[in-house]
């Protein structure tokens, strides 16, 4: 694949609001069958700036024009494609209010997949495991219009409590007192 021809696939997914792709994305983008080939192409386009990684087969369009806040959950959709992943824990809790210090540079993420923690250029990621039934995963989260889906104020604190995380930083009255609809 020649540079040119890459930034104009690229440019068109771009403006369809998509700069975030997994290796297997970037294969159907640029058609190439041979996985040598195409890792040759990627890594002449990382040396050229166009491409950048961001975690082990996941890269982001470094030329994007389009603005995106929430970069940091479209990694973290990507890297755990297939699973179910939501924020939770402290990510969530601060969103609410529930906690005052707010994580500038950490997402932390409850995922049927497996848990890790990655950094990335844009802050570090952090998957904890949950072996929930996805029945109710389903009812513990919300779609908010972002990448991943928030988890119910209750739920945050619920999973807070399960993985053994410290709990003296949380206002419980705030989980329990506040209206979240307005969210």
């Amino acid at each position: 694949m020649n540079q040119m021809t890459a930034r104009q696939r690229l440019d068109g997914w771009d403006k369809l609001g998509r700069s975030v792709f997994t290796l297997s994305d970037l294969a159907k983008i640029f058609h190439e069958d041979k996985p040598k080939t195409l890792q040759e192409g990627i890594n002449r386009l990382r040396r050229h700036g166009v491409l950048e990684g961001v975690a082990r087969g996941i890269y982001c369009y470094a030329l994007t024009r389009t603005p995106d806040p929430y970069r940091l959950e479209r990694i973290a959709r990507a890297m755990r494609r297939g699973e179910y992943s939501y924020v939770s824990l402290e990510s969530a809790l601060s969103e609410y209010g529930a906690i005052s210090q707010i994580p500038v540079d950490r997402l932390t993420i409850m995922t049927t997949g497996r848990k890790g923690t990655h950094r990335t250029p844009y802050g570090t990621i952090e998957f904890t495991h949950t072996s929930r039934p996805i029945i109710e995963l389903l009812a513990r989260m919300r779609d908010i219009g972002r990448p991943l889906k928030m988890a119910t104020p209750e739920a945050a604190w619920a999973d807070l409590k399960r993985v053994g995380r410290n709990t003296y930083l949380v206002d419980v009255e705030v989980i329990h007192g506040q209206d979240f609809a307005k969210l």
